[in-house]
């Protein structure tokens, strides 16, 4: 049964992975990294990057925690450290840093002599599962720890944005004619200013449990 604080949960993890991974931001670089390659070949590379993506995404999210006890690291620092990083993000995303560094990684790897397979990377890593979608999981799963269906919530979540992503990027060619430049850049200026607002509130939890622990 779906409780208002399931679904808010829910929601908050929607708006900060569907922020962070940004599907509608990635189609324009996947049409540049593809430019020329015929239908079969996107299709491949669309359905690898994604499922290596969120492969590594699901183990962040399911194993990040021990991963941050071996390394001595306790989830209030992990919380503030997260917290900074995607309120970084968000700075470059409200002042339109993060697409142009997109698009010249792009252009660079468009002009390699290797850049057939764009599945591993740059696709999967690190334009799906960058350090910021990572922390993003663990964050949103540390703070329910104790709540299986909460988590099992987000982990839905991440699978409904992660074929969000495919659909996309499957009906690129379709939708190259329909997103421009000016409307990508409204939503990540918008969503930017969005992120800012949930990387402050992080970092508040993170000094809070600090401060209690």
């Amino acid at each position: 049964m779906l409780t208002p604080a399931i679904f808010d949960i829910a929601l908050t993890a929607f708006v900060s992975l569907f922020v962070i991974i940004d599907p509608l931001g990635l189609l324009p670089i996947f049409i540049g990294l593809t430019q020329g390659a015929d239908a079969a070949h996107k299709r491949k590379m669309a359905f690898k990057g994604v499922l290596i993506g969120g492969v590594i995404l699901v183990f962040f999210a399911l194993l990040g925690d021990r991963f941050l006890e071996l390394l001595g690291v306790g989830l209030p620092a992990f919380r503030i450290a997260g917290g900074v990083m995607l309120f970084l993000i968000a700075l470059e995303m409200v002042f339109d840093k993060r697409a142009k560094r997109r698009e010249n990684k792009a252009e660079e790897l468009k002009s390699s002599e290797h850049h057939e397979d764009i599945a591993v990377f740059p696709l999967a890593i690190p334009l799906i599962s960058g350090p910021g979608a990572i922390a993003t999981v663990m964050l949103l799963m540390s703070a329910n720890k104790e709540n299986i269906v909460a988590q099992s919530a987000i982990l839905m979540v991440l699978a409904g944005v992660l074929l969000l992503c495919l659909t996309l990027f499957l009906l690129a060619d379709k939708l190259e004619r329909f997103v421009g430049d000016t409307i990508t850049h409204i939503i990540s200026r918008v969503l930017g200013i969005v992120l800012a607002a949930l990387a402050i509130q992080y970092i508040l939890d993170g000094l809070k449990r600090g401060l209690l622990s």
